[in-house]
């Protein structure tokens, strides 16, 4: 199977490569445009980064954006709107409550005791530049494959507790069951 992906920054290409490796590890990653960087409106840029990862043969693409100060749902369903209608079973929109700091933070506890810190730091609205922090994520070293394999060993059945995660893991889950990688029930975890 092959995935592409399109996102917005290190962190999230990490955060797709963590579960790509996790989810579906027989499976090719191959990264599409960054969001924002083709300087079209969004409509046209989606279109554009569908057509350009299923023309690579992607047989699902992931979209994965931050939902900074919006109501997610909301958001999530105008997003939608702009999605390439005749592709929709083929896509997964990620939008995550903020940030996807959000969800790599969803257990506070277990993230804490792995990265050495204290787990108060990620009780925030916005835990972006705490996560960072903890992460130690500078300019020059993004620590994605750290973040990776913190993905990798993340107890995801606690991240169910993120409405916005549970709608990313059930699009997910939905078509992996039509495909050839069947994604981990984490509901019993």
């Amino acid at each position: 199977m092959i995935i592409g992906y399109a996102c917005e920054d290190s962190v999230h290409k990490a955060f797709i490569k963590g579960l790509g490796k996790r989810w579906c590890p027989g499976a090719d990653l191959i990264e599409g445009a960054s969001r924002g960087s083709t300087g079209m409106s969004l409509r046209r840029e989606y279109k554009k980064i569908c057509t350009e990862l299923f023309s690579k043969s992607a047989d699902v693409v992931i979209l994965l954006t931050d939902n900074d100060k919006s109501d997610w749902c909301e958001r999530r369903e105008n997003e939608i709107n702009k999605l390439p209608q005749e592709r929709l079973e083929q896509i997964i929109l990620g939008l995550p409550d903020r940030n996807i700091e959000c969800w790599l933070t969803c257990d506070r506890n277990w993230l804490s005791e792995k990265l050495h810190t204290d787990p108060s730091k990620f009780n925030c609205d916005d835990p972006k530049m705490p996560f960072a922090s903890a992460m130690g994520i500078t300019r020059d070293d993004r620590k994605e494959e750290e973040i990776a394999s913190l993905i990798g060993e993340a107890p995801l059945g606690n991240w169910l507790q993120n409405e916005s995660f549970v709608n990313f893991y059930n699009q997910a889950r939905d078509i992996s069951q039509r495909r050839n990688c069947n994604i981990e029930n984490i509901r019993n975890k």
